[in-house]
């Protein structure tokens, strides 16, 4: 990797002290070397004049499906349990081992150009193995899995697997990939939700997990459906369920949690649960806005996340944290979730919520090199005199003003150019990909949403 000076850049630290301000970065191979005015090293591989530029720490986020890139639109204007069985969990049974693999490509193309540098990410049933391809090649951070279902209502066939062998396959992915390239590539087991797995499924990953010291990556309470559902098969909401199987601890990350009773929110906080609020998600699907002011005033661990293209259409934190911040104020006021509590959540949460908040978050003096360099000379985004930096970038900025992207001391783009990902094959093969699916899961597409759309890009 090398060295490599970032000169004369405003650095929005997110450190202890939450200090911004006007200097350099010199980094040694994947870690930050130091931070300082006019540094001078003996020996720079690269020097990028950051002058007029911001840098931040590249983006968390803790909730993100890439297998599902390709079905982008292909779920539109549905609720949770209906957009799972009959669009999605049909288009992933649909899956094959180059369909992951450029789906994963596709997403990550898109997370690290609006720049997101560490993802916790849930595959499908099969060919995982491709989507850890498609990772260690980009140069991307991430804590991924297989996704565990072993029960559950209008499954497909391609979907369905024993309890056994939901839980070998994990643990195969897991020895093989868990740690890979110095640790840029963790695993987390990833069971889908209560509704799809076995108690017995359960209290097997929750010894794995504490066998292996892993994360466990699912979701909770997003839809009122589901919480009926977990009630009448468990007698307990979701949560209250999960900690009875004593699955709620500090290595858990919960995806939504919006239908929370009091008692659930008190054993998110007392166990150590970390939550990763998707509120892009919330809204198309219908599913609510969930309570995170009061999950704040309480010091639970949050983070946020786009979830998936289907049911978002794009993996923008941009868009998560301007929506994060917006949404609160109508019930809460004005001052609920401002900025700098919404970026915090966009940096140094997700962070805690993998678990590597002594490695990235933030940058500090030894920490990994994730950062992402903004050009904030927009119109957009002035006047910039005597305005907060993070306002700017919560409320103004957006993805198009990314312009370098670095993880692990590697630039993955610059001045947006992707670097590790060949961006005109991943667009053909994302179409030659989906339109293979879609012959398999046809049957599904039959009301007036699903009309063929023709486009000259079409391959």
């Amino acid at each position: 990797m090398g060295t490599l000076l970032i000169k004369n850049a405003q650095i929005i630290t997110m450190n202890p002290a939450n200090e911004i301000i006007i200097g350099d970065i010199f980094i040694k191979n994947d870690t930050i070397h130091s931070i300082g005015s006019e540094l001078n090293p003996n020996h720079v591989d690269k020097i990028i004049d950051a002058k007029n530029r911001t840098v931040i720490p590249g983006f968390i986020q803790t909730h993100i499906h890439l297998c599902q890139t390709l079905f982008r639109g292909r779920g539109d204007d549905l609720e949770l349990l209906d957009w799972l069985k009959k669009r999605i969990w049909p288009l992933e049974a649909a899956h094959d081992e180059d369909s992951i693999y450029y789906s994963a490509m596709l997403g990550i193309g898109e997370l690290i150009q609006s720049g997101t540098t560490t993802v916790v990410d849930m595959e499908t049933v099969h060919h995982t193995e491709f989507a850890f391809q498609a990772i260690a090649k980009s140069g991307i951070r991430a804590l991924s899995g297989k996704v565990m279902m072993d029960k559950g209502d209008d499954v497909p066939i391609g979907l369905q697997e024993k309890t056994s062998d939901s839980i070998q396959k994990s643990v195969d992915l897991l020895e093989k990939w868990n740690m890979f390239d110095n640790g840029r590539i963790r695993y987390a087991f990833s069971p889908r939700f209560v509704i799809s797995c076995t108690e017995e499924l359960l209290k097997e990953i929750r010894n794995l997990s504490e066998e292996y010291n892993v994360k466990v990556h699912t979701h909770a309470a997003e839809n009122r459906k589901e919480v009926e559902i977990v009630q009448k098969e468990t007698g307990m909401r979701n949560i209250e369920y999960l900690d009875y199987l004593g699955l709620a601890n500090e290595r858990l990350i919960l995806a939504h949690c919006i239908w929370l009773n009091e008692q659930e929110k008190k054993i998110i906080k007392e166990k150590g649960v970390h939550i990763s609020h998707c509120p892009g998600s919330n809204l198309k699907l219908a599913s609510g806005i969930a309570d995170i002011p009061d999950l704040l005033s309480m010091g639970v661990s949050l983070s946020l996340g786009a979830d998936g293209a289907p049911c978002n259409n794009n993996l923008n934190m941009f868009n998560e944290m301007r929506l994060a911040a917006l949404i609160q104020k109508p019930t809460y006021g004005p001052t609920a979730m401002n900025a700098r509590s919404v970026f915090e959540m966009a940096t140094i949460g997700g962070a805690k919520a993998v678990g590597l908040e002594n490695e990235i978050g933030s940058i500090e003096v030894g920490k990994k090199a994730d950062l992402v360099i903004l050009n904030l000379n927009n119109f957009h985004t002035y006047p910039s005199y005597d305005v907060d930096p993070i306002s700017r970038i919560v409320y103004s900025a957006s993805r198009d003003d990314v312009e370098t992207t670095i993880i692990n001391g590697q630039i993955v783009m610059e001045n947006k150019v992707l670097k590790t990902i060949d961006q005109n094959i991943v667009l053909y093969e994302a179409n030659r990909s989906i339109k293979r699916l879609l012959k398999r899961a046809s049957f599904i597409y039959i009301d007036s949403h699903d009309k063929k759309i023709s486009s000259p890009s079409e391959g």
